[in-house]
Protein backbone atom coordinates (compact mmCIF):
# COMPACT_ATOMS: atom_id res chain seq x y z
CA UNK A 1 0.00 0.00 0.00
CA UNK A 2 1.66 3.01 -1.02
CA UNK A 3 1.30 5.45 1.37
CA UNK A 4 4.32 5.22 3.32
CA UNK A 5 5.89 8.82 1.80
CA UNK A 6 2.56 11.17 3.15
CA UNK A 7 3.93 10.08 6.75
CA UNK A 8 6.63 11.28 9.15
CA UNK A 9 7.65 8.76 12.02
CA UNK A 10 6.44 8.93 15.57
CA UNK A 11 9.45 11.12 17.97
CA UNK A 12 11.59 8.44 19.79
CA UNK A 13 10.38 11.32 22.46
CA UNK A 14 7.02 10.13 22.78
CA UNK A 15 7.91 6.43 22.83
CA UNK A 16 8.57 5.13 26.30
CA UNK A 17 10.49 1.81 26.79
CA UNK A 18 8.75 -0.46 29.68
CA UNK A 19 9.10 -3.95 30.30
CA UNK A 20 5.34 -4.34 30.73
CA UNK A 21 4.40 -6.22 27.65
CA UNK A 22 0.70 -5.59 28.07
CA UNK A 23 1.12 -1.31 27.97
CA UNK A 24 0.09 -0.21 24.39
CA UNK A 25 2.97 1.58 23.88
CA UNK A 26 5.05 -1.91 23.43
CA UNK A 27 1.89 -3.69 21.85
CA UNK A 28 1.43 -1.26 19.13
CA UNK A 29 3.36 -1.40 15.72
CA UNK A 30 5.02 2.10 15.55
CA UNK A 31 5.97 3.76 12.83
CA UNK A 32 9.57 4.65 14.69
CA UNK A 33 12.24 5.22 11.85
CA UNK A 34 12.37 5.85 8.24
CA UNK A 35 12.50 2.97 6.07
CA UNK A 36 10.63 0.67 8.48
CA UNK A 37 6.92 1.18 7.87
CA UNK A 38 4.87 -1.08 9.56
CA UNK A 39 3.21 -3.89 7.80
CA UNK A 40 -0.44 -3.35 7.22
CA UNK A 41 -1.03 -7.51 6.50
CA UNK A 42 -2.34 -8.47 9.89
CA UNK A 43 -3.61 -4.73 10.93
CA UNK A 44 -7.36 -4.18 12.15
CA UNK A 45 -6.71 -0.26 13.49
CA UNK A 46 -4.53 2.33 11.94
CA UNK A 47 -3.83 5.38 14.33
CA UNK A 48 -2.44 8.19 12.61
CA UNK A 49 -1.95 12.10 13.50
CA UNK A 50 -2.46 15.06 11.08
CA UNK A 51 -0.94 17.92 12.32
CA UNK A 52 -2.63 20.83 10.38
CA UNK A 53 -4.60 24.00 11.86
CA UNK A 54 -3.85 26.26 9.53
CA UNK A 55 -8.33 26.63 9.13
CA UNK A 56 -8.84 26.38 12.90
CA UNK A 57 -10.68 29.09 14.60
CA UNK A 58 -9.20 30.68 17.89
CA UNK A 59 -7.71 27.18 18.56
CA UNK A 60 -3.91 27.83 16.80
CA UNK A 61 -1.95 25.28 17.95
CA UNK A 62 -3.68 21.78 17.97
CA UNK A 63 -1.34 20.62 15.19
CA UNK A 64 0.61 19.33 17.86
CA UNK A 65 -2.18 17.04 19.49
CA UNK A 66 -0.90 14.20 17.98
CA UNK A 67 1.87 13.75 19.86
CA UNK A 68 0.20 14.48 23.12
CA UNK A 69 -1.89 12.23 22.69
CA UNK A 70 0.12 9.86 22.48
CA UNK A 71 2.12 9.86 25.06
CA UNK A 72 -0.89 9.28 27.02
CA UNK A 73 -2.03 5.91 24.93
CA UNK A 74 1.00 4.44 25.27
CA UNK A 75 0.96 4.40 29.19
CA UNK A 76 -2.75 2.38 29.37
CA UNK A 77 -2.95 -1.63 29.57
CA UNK A 78 -4.35 -3.28 26.87
CA UNK A 79 -7.83 -5.21 27.34
CA UNK A 80 -8.90 -8.73 27.88
CA UNK A 81 -8.22 -9.32 23.84
CA UNK A 82 -5.69 -9.18 21.64
CA UNK A 83 -5.45 -5.78 19.47
CA UNK A 84 -3.97 -5.58 16.06
CA UNK A 85 -3.15 -1.85 16.28
CA UNK A 86 -0.61 0.14 14.26
CA UNK A 87 0.70 4.05 14.73
CA UNK A 88 1.67 4.91 11.23
CA UNK A 89 3.14 8.52 12.87
CA UNK A 90 1.82 11.61 11.19
CA UNK A 91 1.02 12.86 7.96
CA UNK A 92 3.22 15.80 6.82
CA UNK A 93 1.45 19.30 6.31
CA UNK A 94 1.30 19.74 2.57
CA UNK A 95 2.53 23.78 1.47
CA UNK A 96 -1.00 24.05 1.34
CA UNK A 97 -4.19 22.81 3.10
CA UNK A 98 -5.81 21.41 0.21
CA UNK A 99 -2.44 18.63 -0.38
CA UNK A 100 -3.36 17.99 3.25
CA UNK A 101 -6.46 17.75 2.87
CA UNK A 102 -5.44 15.52 -0.19
CA UNK A 103 -3.57 13.43 1.79
CA UNK A 104 -6.15 12.52 4.16
CA UNK A 105 -8.61 11.63 1.65
CA UNK A 106 -5.54 9.27 0.18
CA UNK A 107 -4.38 7.88 3.02
CA UNK A 108 -8.49 6.74 4.38
CA UNK A 109 -9.68 5.67 1.06
CA UNK A 110 -6.49 3.20 1.28
CA UNK A 111 -7.17 2.11 4.54
CA UNK A 112 -10.65 1.85 4.25
CA UNK A 113 -10.36 -0.61 0.94
CA UNK A 114 -8.46 -3.12 2.96
CA UNK A 115 -10.52 -2.74 5.90
CA UNK A 116 -8.23 -1.48 8.10
CA UNK A 117 -9.96 1.17 10.55
CA UNK A 118 -8.27 4.53 10.28
CA UNK A 119 -8.66 6.33 13.54
CA UNK A 120 -7.15 10.28 13.18
CA UNK A 121 -6.05 12.22 15.51
CA UNK A 122 -6.13 16.09 14.67
CA UNK A 123 -5.68 18.93 13.79
CA UNK A 124 -8.43 20.83 13.65
CA UNK A 125 -12.22 19.60 12.81
CA UNK A 126 -12.08 21.07 9.01
CA UNK A 127 -10.27 17.81 8.42
CA UNK A 128 -13.72 16.21 8.74
CA UNK A 129 -13.95 17.42 5.15
CA UNK A 130 -10.94 15.71 4.06
CA UNK A 131 -11.79 12.63 5.90
CA UNK A 132 -15.43 12.74 3.66
CA UNK A 133 -13.78 13.10 0.03
CA UNK A 134 -12.16 9.63 0.87
CA UNK A 135 -15.59 8.02 0.86
CA UNK A 136 -16.14 10.04 -2.29
CA UNK A 137 -12.97 8.79 -3.88
CA UNK A 138 -14.87 5.50 -3.08
CA UNK A 139 -17.98 5.83 -4.49
CA UNK A 140 -19.78 4.95 -0.89
CA UNK A 141 -22.96 7.25 0.09
CA UNK A 142 -22.72 7.90 4.19
CA UNK A 143 -23.67 9.00 7.18
CA UNK A 144 -22.03 11.55 8.89
CA UNK A 145 -22.14 11.92 13.17
CA UNK A 146 -20.32 14.93 14.60
CA UNK A 147 -20.28 14.87 18.74
CA UNK A 148 -20.41 18.86 18.38
CA UNK A 149 -21.58 21.57 20.65
CA UNK A 150 -22.31 23.68 17.15
CA UNK A 151 -23.14 22.08 13.80
CA UNK A 152 -20.25 24.04 12.18
CA UNK A 153 -22.03 24.89 9.11
CA UNK A 154 -20.94 28.58 8.48
CA UNK A 155 -22.39 30.68 5.96
CA UNK A 156 -22.52 29.38 2.22
CA UNK A 157 -19.99 31.58 0.98
CA UNK A 158 -17.55 31.70 4.03
CA UNK A 159 -14.21 29.93 3.27
CA UNK A 160 -13.48 26.51 4.73
CA UNK A 161 -12.41 26.12 8.64
CA UNK A 162 -13.50 24.25 11.60
CA UNK A 163 -16.60 26.20 12.19
CA UNK A 164 -17.74 25.56 8.45
CA UNK A 165 -16.54 22.51 7.32
CA UNK A 166 -20.04 21.19 7.14
CA UNK A 167 -20.96 23.63 4.41
CA UNK A 168 -18.99 22.35 2.38
CA UNK A 169 -19.69 18.84 2.50
CA UNK A 170 -22.93 19.64 2.09
CA UNK A 171 -22.59 21.40 -1.28
CA UNK A 172 -19.78 19.11 -2.52
CA UNK A 173 -20.92 18.34 -6.17
CA UNK A 174 -21.34 15.09 -6.41
CA UNK A 175 -22.93 14.63 -3.52
CA UNK A 176 -22.02 11.44 -1.49
CA UNK A 177 -23.53 12.59 2.04
CA UNK A 178 -27.25 10.55 2.83
CA UNK A 179 -27.71 11.75 6.31
CA UNK A 180 -25.58 14.27 8.96
CA UNK A 181 -26.15 13.46 12.57
CA UNK A 182 -25.32 16.32 15.25
CA UNK A 183 -24.80 14.84 18.55
CA UNK A 184 -25.24 17.51 21.55
CA UNK A 185 -25.44 20.91 20.24
CA UNK A 186 -26.06 24.16 23.10
CA UNK A 187 -28.45 26.05 21.37
CA UNK A 188 -27.11 29.44 22.82
CA UNK A 189 -24.24 28.22 20.06
CA UNK A 190 -26.49 27.82 17.31
CA UNK A 191 -28.46 29.98 14.87
CA UNK A 192 -32.30 29.50 14.24
CA UNK A 193 -31.30 29.82 10.48
CA UNK A 194 -29.23 26.76 11.34
CA UNK A 195 -31.83 24.57 13.24
CA UNK A 196 -33.99 25.19 10.53
CA UNK A 197 -31.91 24.44 7.84
CA UNK A 198 -31.37 21.23 9.49
CA UNK A 199 -35.02 19.92 9.59
CA UNK A 200 -35.42 20.92 5.79
CA UNK A 201 -32.53 18.56 4.86
CA UNK A 202 -33.99 16.03 7.34
CA UNK A 203 -30.92 16.11 8.99
CA UNK A 204 -31.08 14.55 12.78
CA UNK A 205 -29.88 17.35 15.66
CA UNK A 206 -30.06 16.75 19.29
CA UNK A 207 -29.60 19.17 21.80
CA UNK A 208 -26.89 18.39 25.13
CA UNK A 209 -29.38 18.05 27.72
CA UNK A 210 -32.05 15.73 25.25
CA UNK A 211 -28.69 13.57 25.05
CA UNK A 212 -27.71 13.54 28.59
CA UNK A 213 -31.25 12.88 30.08
CA UNK A 214 -31.22 9.64 27.90
CA UNK A 215 -27.66 8.30 26.93
CA UNK A 216 -28.27 5.15 25.72
CA UNK A 217 -30.24 6.79 22.96
CA UNK A 218 -26.69 8.00 21.47
CA UNK A 219 -26.08 4.29 20.79
CA UNK A 220 -28.57 3.59 17.64
CA UNK A 221 -27.35 7.57 16.38
CA UNK A 222 -23.62 6.17 16.34
CA UNK A 223 -24.42 2.22 15.01
CA UNK A 224 -26.64 4.46 12.03
CA UNK A 225 -22.68 6.17 11.26
CA UNK A 226 -20.13 5.36 8.60
CA UNK A 227 -17.68 8.15 9.85
CA UNK A 228 -17.82 10.34 13.43
CA UNK A 229 -16.41 13.44 14.12
CA UNK A 230 -15.52 14.25 17.25
CA UNK A 231 -14.45 18.14 18.45
CA UNK A 232 -13.09 18.01 22.07
CA UNK A 233 -14.92 21.42 23.02
CA UNK A 234 -17.77 19.35 23.14
CA UNK A 235 -16.73 18.48 26.50
CA UNK A 236 -16.81 20.62 29.20
CA UNK A 237 -14.33 22.96 29.96
CA UNK A 238 -13.29 21.18 33.86
CA UNK A 239 -13.03 17.79 31.66
CA UNK A 240 -11.15 18.48 28.72
CA UNK A 241 -9.42 22.50 29.08
CA UNK A 242 -7.31 21.53 26.49
CA UNK A 243 -8.69 23.50 23.49
CA UNK A 244 -9.60 27.44 22.75
CA UNK A 245 -13.05 26.82 22.00
CA UNK A 246 -14.16 25.48 25.56
CA UNK A 247 -17.37 25.93 27.45
CA UNK A 248 -18.13 25.63 30.78
CA UNK A 249 -21.14 23.11 29.31
CA UNK A 250 -20.73 20.60 27.81
CA UNK A 251 -20.33 16.60 27.58
CA UNK A 252 -18.69 14.84 30.68
CA UNK A 253 -15.74 13.05 29.86
CA UNK A 254 -17.06 9.89 30.70
CA UNK A 255 -19.82 10.25 28.59
CA UNK A 256 -17.49 10.31 25.57
CA UNK A 257 -15.77 7.44 26.58
CA UNK A 258 -19.29 5.49 26.59
CA UNK A 259 -20.32 7.11 23.15
CA UNK A 260 -16.42 6.35 21.69
CA UNK A 261 -17.54 2.47 22.84
CA UNK A 262 -20.77 2.84 21.05
CA UNK A 263 -18.77 3.64 18.29
CA UNK A 264 -16.12 0.79 18.58
CA UNK A 265 -19.28 -1.60 18.71
CA UNK A 266 -20.67 -0.77 15.92
CA UNK A 267 -19.93 -2.81 12.64
CA UNK A 268 -21.34 0.00 10.38
CA UNK A 269 -18.50 2.99 11.31
CA UNK A 270 -15.77 2.57 8.87
CA UNK A 271 -13.59 5.88 10.50
CA UNK A 272 -13.23 8.47 13.30
CA UNK A 273 -11.54 11.44 13.83
CA UNK A 274 -11.21 13.16 17.06
CA UNK A 275 -9.98 16.86 16.61
CA UNK A 276 -9.17 20.14 18.28
CA UNK A 277 -7.15 19.06 20.94
CA UNK A 278 -4.34 21.78 22.16
CA UNK A 279 -2.05 21.02 24.64
CA UNK A 280 -0.76 24.79 24.77
CA UNK A 281 -4.11 24.89 26.54
CA UNK A 282 -4.08 21.66 28.91
CA UNK A 283 -3.35 21.71 32.17
CA UNK A 284 -1.64 18.22 33.04
CA UNK A 285 -2.15 16.92 29.81
CA UNK A 286 -5.93 16.16 31.07
CA UNK A 287 -7.17 16.75 27.85
CA UNK A 288 -4.22 14.44 26.07
CA UNK A 289 -5.16 11.52 28.66
CA UNK A 290 -9.21 12.01 28.10
CA UNK A 291 -9.14 11.33 24.28
CA UNK A 292 -6.48 8.24 25.16
CA UNK A 293 -8.91 6.71 27.40
CA UNK A 294 -11.75 7.59 25.14
CA UNK A 295 -9.20 5.76 21.73
CA UNK A 296 -9.15 3.12 24.58
CA UNK A 297 -13.17 2.60 24.96
CA UNK A 298 -13.02 2.98 21.20
CA UNK A 299 -10.50 -0.46 21.16
CA UNK A 300 -12.04 -1.63 23.86
CA UNK A 301 -15.34 -1.84 22.08
CA UNK A 302 -14.11 -2.65 18.40
CA UNK A 303 -12.91 -6.05 19.29
CA UNK A 304 -16.42 -6.79 20.98
CA UNK A 305 -18.49 -6.29 17.85
CA UNK A 306 -20.91 -8.54 16.82
CA UNK A 307 -20.65 -8.73 13.26
CA UNK A 308 -24.53 -8.30 12.46
CA UNK A 309 -26.33 -6.56 10.37
CA UNK A 310 -30.32 -7.31 9.34
CA UNK A 311 -29.86 -7.16 5.78
CA UNK A 312 -26.89 -10.35 5.73
CA UNK A 313 -28.48 -12.01 8.17
CA UNK A 314 -31.71 -12.15 8.90
CA UNK A 315 -32.27 -15.73 10.54
CA UNK A 316 -30.64 -14.09 13.34
CA UNK A 317 -33.45 -11.72 14.08
CA UNK A 318 -37.01 -11.29 15.18
CA UNK A 319 -39.34 -9.62 13.02
CA UNK A 320 -41.96 -7.60 14.01
CA UNK A 321 -44.88 -5.80 12.11
CA UNK A 322 -45.90 -2.93 13.67
CA UNK A 323 -49.14 -0.24 11.98
CA UNK A 324 -49.58 3.18 12.97
CA UNK A 325 -52.48 5.56 12.19
CA UNK A 326 -50.27 7.88 10.44
CA UNK A 327 -48.53 4.99 7.60
CA UNK A 328 -50.57 2.82 5.92
CA UNK A 329 -48.09 0.26 5.32
CA UNK A 330 -46.39 -1.76 7.94
CA UNK A 331 -43.30 -0.60 9.90
CA UNK A 332 -40.95 -3.38 10.04
CA UNK A 333 -38.44 -3.78 12.97
CA UNK A 334 -35.44 -6.58 13.58
CA UNK A 335 -34.31 -7.12 16.98
CA UNK A 336 -31.16 -9.15 17.18
CA UNK A 337 -31.02 -12.24 19.03
CA UNK A 338 -27.26 -11.96 19.83
CA UNK A 339 -27.39 -8.34 21.71
CA UNK A 340 -30.97 -7.24 21.50
CA UNK A 341 -29.97 -4.31 19.48
CA UNK A 342 -33.22 -3.02 17.05
CA UNK A 343 -33.39 -1.52 13.61
CA UNK A 344 -36.34 -0.58 11.57
CA UNK A 345 -36.94 -0.86 7.53
CA UNK A 346 -37.93 2.26 5.78
CA UNK A 347 -39.68 2.16 2.45
CA UNK A 348 -37.13 2.70 -0.71
CA UNK A 349 -38.00 2.92 -3.99
CA UNK A 350 -36.80 -0.66 -6.30
CA UNK A 351 -34.40 1.65 -8.33
CA UNK A 352 -33.15 3.12 -5.09
CA UNK A 353 -32.29 0.36 -3.64
CA UNK A 354 -29.03 -0.77 -4.57
CA UNK A 355 -27.57 3.04 -4.42
CA UNK A 356 -29.21 2.92 -1.15
CA UNK A 357 -28.69 -0.56 0.23
CA UNK A 358 -26.85 0.62 3.66
CA UNK A 359 -29.35 3.44 4.69
CA UNK A 360 -32.42 1.85 4.31
CA UNK A 361 -32.09 -0.24 7.07
CA UNK A 362 -32.24 2.65 9.90
CA UNK A 363 -30.47 1.75 13.52
CA UNK A 364 -33.07 2.59 16.13
CA UNK A 365 -33.85 1.76 19.94
CA UNK A 366 -36.41 -0.22 21.67
CA UNK A 367 -38.38 3.20 22.62
CA UNK A 368 -38.75 3.64 19.03
CA UNK A 369 -40.25 0.36 18.75
CA UNK A 370 -42.62 1.51 21.67
CA UNK A 371 -43.35 4.86 19.86
CA UNK A 372 -44.66 2.99 16.95
CA UNK A 373 -46.87 0.44 18.82
CA UNK A 374 -48.61 3.84 20.77
CA UNK A 375 -49.53 4.77 16.83
CA UNK A 376 -46.77 7.27 16.29
CA UNK A 377 -44.54 7.36 13.51
CA UNK A 378 -40.78 7.37 15.19
CA UNK A 379 -39.09 10.70 14.18
CA UNK A 380 -36.28 8.33 12.68
CA UNK A 381 -37.80 6.14 10.53
CA UNK A 382 -39.92 9.50 9.36
CA UNK A 383 -36.85 11.53 8.31
CA UNK A 384 -34.79 8.44 6.25
CA UNK A 385 -38.56 8.10 4.66
CA UNK A 386 -38.07 11.27 3.42
CA UNK A 387 -35.18 11.27 2.41
CA UNK A 388 -36.36 7.92 -0.65
CA UNK A 389 -39.22 10.46 -1.34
Amino acid sequence: MEIEFYFEPVSQDIIIESDNNRKLGNIISIYKEKGKFPDLSDIDIAIFGIGEDRNSINNYGCSQAPDSVRKSLFKLYQGSYIVRLCDLGNIKPGKTFEDTYFAVKDVVAKLISVNIFPLIIGGSQDLTYANYLAYESLGRIINIASVDSRFDIGKYDQAISSHSYLSKIITHKPNFLFNFTNIGYQTYFVEDDAIELMKKLYFDVYRLGVVQSNIEEVEPMIRNADMISIDISSIRQSDAPGCGCTSPNGFYGEELCRIMRYAGLSDKLSSLGIYDINPKHDIREQTSMLAAQMIWYFIDGFYNRKHEFPIKDKAEFTKYLVTTRQQCDEIIFYKSRKSDRWWMEVPCPTHLMSKYERHYLVSCSYNDYQTACNQEVPDRWWQAYQKFM
